[in-house]
């Protein structure tokens, strides 16, 4: 079997529960997942694959790839992608419908507005499997001694960059809920993606206290042991926010332009979603109107309300989702009674639920 999801981290941990259905489902058969070689040791963690085959976007798939049992889309809708694994002749092909891809006729419908991970496990659903939209969780890997862990037990890490700008809250802005936390003597981690040193760094200085640290530059699993091991992580709509859904890491997200319904948790437990309710160009040069509407007081607020269900182990103890909007703000979240309902858009048949939602203040 050969699966195709070539994109990046959060990409591959949304589409988990699915491979696991697959899995299941064909227990005999060898699963190659075909992604970016960078994802192989997390692919390993899943459990769900045999080998990753390093390919790099929508190139044509190796050789060793053609003829499989059943070609998999876990990519996108199409139709490149799904032209490309039937150019790989497969017995059986598993996509989305497109009307310009004759082969994939039969297949379900693409929906724009479904959660990540529920989309995948409707395609793998239409083709006989079982797949279980909660089964995230990845056993945290082993702490590489290359890559030397906080010297200071589940520190706050924070990753304050995004892959496009329309995803980056401020740099000044995550100082000052840096210099909060180490106020409230937190000691602070700052980790970054490839490209973005210079932003934690530069972050760090800004901050200039020793109880805030970044990161060195390290492998992404090396990453994924230290949100595993964090007390808590702050990040925007971003990979490592994932990390913390599949090691059950407490977090503050916050989100714009892409709605949480489409990116945001699935699971209940210890994530505070922060959103201002629009969204807009997730590929946009410049942050979107929407994420500047969270201000650093809505940050602050989220993570206290984090770090005061701490327990004994310096982690937030997960508790049952709650939402409840911040001081000052109107109630816009949809709370009746103590529990979060879906925003409007969110059909029931899309399955989302959202894990807890505070809405920003606006204005």
């Amino acid at each position: 079997m050969v699966v195709l999801r070539a994109l990046g981290l959060g990409d591959l941990l949304t589409a988990v529960p699915a491979l696991r259905g697959l899995r299941r489902q064909y227990p005999h058969h060898p699963i190659a997942l075909a992604c970016p070689a960078v994802l192989e040791p997390l692919a390993a963690l899943t459990g769900a694959v045999d080998a990753v085959v390093p390919v790099a976007g929508l190139a044509p798939l190796p050789g060793g790839l053609h003829r499989a049992h059943v070609a998999v889309n876990l990519h996108g809708r199409g139709p490149e992608s799904t032209r490309l694994l039937h150019a790989t002749g497969p017995r059986r092909l598993l996509a989305f419908a497109h009307e310009d891809v004759p082969a994939s006729v039969g297949g379900p419908a693409w929906d724009g507005d479904e959660n990540e991970v529920d989309r995948w496990c409707r395609l793998v659903a239409a083709g006989g499997a079982a797949p279980v939209r909660t089964d995230l969780h990845l056993s945290p890997p082993a702490p590489d001694p290359a890559w030397p862990p906080h010297p200071v037990p589940h520190p706050v890490i924070v990753h304050p960059g995004a892959a496009h700008a329309a995803r980056r809250w401020p740099a000044d802005r995550w100082v000052e809920v840096i210099r909060a936390l180490v106020a409230a003597g937190r000691d602070v981690e700052l980790t970054g993606g490839p490209g973005e040193h210079g932003l934690v760094r530069g972050i760090a200085a800004a901050v200039g206290s020793p109880r805030c640290r970044p990161a060195p530059p390290s492998s992404l699993l090396a990453l994924a042991a230290r949100v595993a091991a964090a007390s808590l992580l702050v990040c925007g709509d971003t990979g490592p926010a994932h990390l913390a859904t599949a090691f059950a890491t407490p977090s503050v997200l916050l989100f714009g332009p892409t709605s949480p319904q489409r990116w945001g948790p699935v699971t209940g437990g210890p994530h505070q979603v922060l959103w201002a309710g629009s969204t807009g160009d997730p590929h946009g040069q410049s942050a979107d109107p929407g994420l500047l509407a969270i201000t650093v007081a809505d940050v602050v607020g989220a993570v206290e309300r984090q770090l005061e269900s701490s327990d004994g182990a310096g982690r937030v103890a997960p508790r049952r989702s709650s939402s409840r909007p911040l001081a000052g703000a109107e109630n816009t979240s949809g709370v009746e009674g103590g529990r979060p309902s879906p925003p409007a858009s969110c059909s029931a048949a899309a399955g989302w639920r959202p894990s807890t939602t505070v809405t920003p203040a606006s204005g």
